[in-house]
């Protein structure tokens, strides 16, 4: 049996779909705010629950100085919100025993030299992929919404690529790079997409399309693997999942849990798309990778690219877009009015890289934007 072999809260009749969070962390000394590879000192005194789906844990990344913290899948945003606020708080206190703490930074503000976690793979990594990998410090939130089957799964990626670029500008959590405003909302974005396998997809239309397209990928010995395929957003190899991948990891909780919401109504509309037959927009990837570059450079603070018409719009109102598309899939899972109180919160105290921008021009140094960025990962402020 495959890993669609069970079926999914969600199917006809069924409840909402369930999804699940991974969150990327960066583990900062608390005196210099400097990015600090302790990940292994914290996940070998870290316990592990023994219970399946017991809760959020703590894994490992490719770099030392970052952790990932693993929600298990809910079917509602309360719950939902309750593990990435519980997972949040036990990296901060698994960090606090070894003397660090955790920041959900997009980059570090302050200049890093990464250090890979030693396994063979990603030394396999370092030594193939040059600067690009050794320089690979970036932080993102990774959502897994649960499909149906296969042929779900290709139909909801052909039917959502338009409107992930609008998931950067939502999330822009990272606008410094090596003590260096950047000037770009999401310099994460710019820094990941180094990678040669990452990047919008094209419509693919059927899961053969798909797995060929990996398999391609792989053989031309660019992508020394299928874990090595970081599609914006891609099929699970373990879940039976559609994994959107393309935002920063989001400063506060509570914004993580807007983007989730986000994402499963985003899901759910091209599910249901799929199936009355409505075509997917056939954009261009190139026009993707463009919108891809506007969100990440200006987030929220200028123009997007429209998703439907490709041209500049003002960022509300493509957020408005947004809202619009999937307001029914959102009305009907529950999710509608929490989703428009989120979404009205952020647009109001805006993202992560605005207030880092803010705390930056208010002391001056970029030590307290770490400081601050650690209290917002836990406790919203």
């Amino acid at each position: 049996m495959d890993i669609y072999g069970n079926e999914r809260a969600g199917g006809a009749g069924a409840g909402p779909r369930t999804f699940g969070i991974e969150e990327e962390l960066l583990l900062v000394d608390p005196a210099t705010g400097e990015a600090v590879p302790m990940a292994g000192a914290l996940l070998d005194l870290y316990v592990r629950p023994l219970a399946a789906n017991a809760g959020p844990v703590l894994t490992a990344e490719f770099q030392q100085e970052m952790i990932e913290v693993v929600t298990p899948p809910h079917s509602t945003m309360a719950g939902l919100e309750a593990d990435i606020i519980a997972g949040r708080a036990i990296a901060r206190q698994a960090a606090e025993d070894i003397g660090v703490r955790v920041a959900a930074l997009g980059t570090s503000p302050l200049p890093a030299d990464p250090h890979p976690v030693q396994l063979r793979r990603f030394k396999a990594m370092t030594e193939e992929y040059g600067l690009t990998a050794r320089e690979q410090l970036t932080c993102g939130c990774h959502i897994h919404v649960s499909v149906e089957s296969p042929e779900e799964a290709v139909g909801v990626l052909d039917r959502t690529r338009i409107w992930l670029p609008v998931l950067i500008a939502l999330s822009a959590n990272s606008p410094f790079w090596h003590g260096r405003d950047s000037g770009y909302a999401s310099y994460r974005s710019q820094v990941w997409n180094r990678w040669p396998s990452a990047g919008p997809l094209e419509v693919l239309r059927t899961p053969d399309a798909y797995h060929q397209l990996v398999h391609d990928m792989v053989n031309t010995g660019v992508a020394l693997d299928e874990g090595m395929i970081y599609f914006d957003a891609r099929l699970s190899r373990h879940y039976p999942t559609v994994e959107v991948r393309i935002a920063d990891v989001c400063l506060r909780p509570e914004n993580t849990v807007l983007l989730a919401g986000i994402v499963r109504g985003l899901v759910e509309t091209a599910a249901r798309e799929w199936r009355a037959g409505t075509e997917p927009p056939p954009v261009p990837v190139a026009l993707l990778r463009l919108a891809g570059w506007k969100a990440s450079r200006w987030g929220l603070r200028a123009e997007l690219v429209d998703p439907v018409t490709s041209r500049p719009s003002p960022a509300l109102g493509v957020v408005n877009s947004l809202l619009n598309h999937i307001r029914e899939a959102l009305q009907d899972i529950g999710d509608l009015d929490q989703v428009e109180s989120l979404v009205d919160e952020l647009l109001g105290t805006g993202t992560g890289a605005v207030r880092q921008l803010e705390v930056l021009h208010r002391t001056g140094n970029l030590e307290d934007v770490v400081a601050d960025a650690a209290n917002c990962t836990v406790a919203a402020t």
